[in-house]
């Protein structure tokens, strides 16, 4: 998998969560639990994205 696509579906993952989080959020009874993991494993994602991106930018040229 090229640095590209592995970036795109992180970045693809990143978003699905962003949906699940502000879905969890938009319930009369939040599981907190369930919130705070869902927001821990999106900023992983964040954190992840950001090496990949500076992986890219250090790639030599083909």
């Amino acid at each position: 998998m090229s640095l590209q696509s592995h970036l795109a579906e992180l970045e693809r993952r990143h978003m699905a969560l962003q949906r699940d989080i502000e879905k969890e959020e938009l319930h009369p009874a939040v599981d907190e639990l369930k919130l705070h993991e869902l927001k821990r494993r999106k900023l992983l994602l964040k954190d992840e994205i950001t090496k990949v991106r500076h992986e890219t930018l250090l790639a030599p040229a083909h």
